[in-house]
C-alpha cells in the first residue's frame, strides 16, 4: 500500500494534480476540500461548525478535520492506498494521522509538497474565485490570511516529514503536465 501526503498553499494544485495522480497509481484520493464540502452541502453537525471557520478564512481545528478524514478512509477499507490532499495541515495532525494508519498496519510512504510563490497563488485564488462562489477564494485578506495560517500551523511540517525521511519538494509553477511529471518522478522513486 503506498500512501502519499500532497500538500501546498491554498491555490498551488493539489486538486488538479490529485486528479491525474490518482488514476496514475490507484491510489483513493481524499481531499479536505471535498471532504468538508460534501460536510457542508449536507449541514452535517461537522461541517456546520467548519463553516464558521472557513467564512473568516481561518484553517478548520485539528479534532474537525481529523474526525471528517477518518470518517472518509474508513469508507476505502480495500484501497490500494491514499492521496491526502490538503491533509495533514498541522503536527498534531501529522501525529494524529500516523497513529490512526498504524491502527490498519498502514503508513505514510511520502510527503510531497508543491512549492509556488503567494503573488501567484493569490492571483490563481482570486481567478478561482470568479467561479467557485467560494467567500475565502475573492478577497484578498482572507487569501493572504489563510497563507499566514499555512506558514504558521503547516510549514513545520516539512521538519516533521523530513526527520522521517519523507518529505520531498515540488517546484508547482509549470503545465499541469510538467508538474505531473515532477510528482511522478517522485513517487516512482518510493515505490
Amino acid at each position: 500500500m503506498t500512501n502519499i501526503v500532497l500538500f501546498g498553499k491554498p491555490g498551488a494544485g493539489k486538486g488538479t494534480q490529485a486528479e491525474f495522480l490518482k488514476t496514475r497509481y490507484n491510489l483513493t484520493h481524499i481531499s479536505t476540500g471535498d471532504v468538508f464540502r460534501y460536510n457542508l452541502k449536507n449541514e452535517t453537525a461537522l461541517g456546520k461548525e467548519a463553516k464558521e471557520y472557513m467564512d473568516r478564512g481561518d484553517l478548520v481545528p485539528d479534532e474537525l478535520t481529523i474526525k471528517m478524514l477518518q470518517d472518509e478512509v474508513e469508507k476505502h477499507p480495500d484501497t490500494n492506498g491514499f492521496l491526502f490532499d490538503g491533509f495533514p495541515r498541522t503536527i498534531a495532525q501529522a501525529e494524529a494521522l500516523d497513529k490512526f494508519l498504524e491502527t490498519k498496519g498502514w503508513k505514510v510512504n511520502a510527503t510531497i509538497a508543491l512549492e509556488a510563490d503567494d503573488e501567484v497563488l493569490v492571483q490563481r485564488l482570486l481567478e478561482r474565485g470568479k467561479t467557485s462562489g467560494r467567500k475565502d477564494d475573492q478577497d484578498e485578506n482572507l487569501i493572504r490570511n489563510r497563507y499566514v495560517e499555512y506558514n504558521e500551523k503547516t510549514a513545520p511540517l516539512m521538519d516533521y516529514y523530513q526527520n522521517q525521511h519523507k518529505f520531498y519538494a515540488v517546484n508547482g509553477i509549470g503545465s499541469i503536465a510538467e508538474i505531473t511529471e515532477r510528482l511522478s518522478l517522485v513517487i516512482e522513486k518510493i515505490n
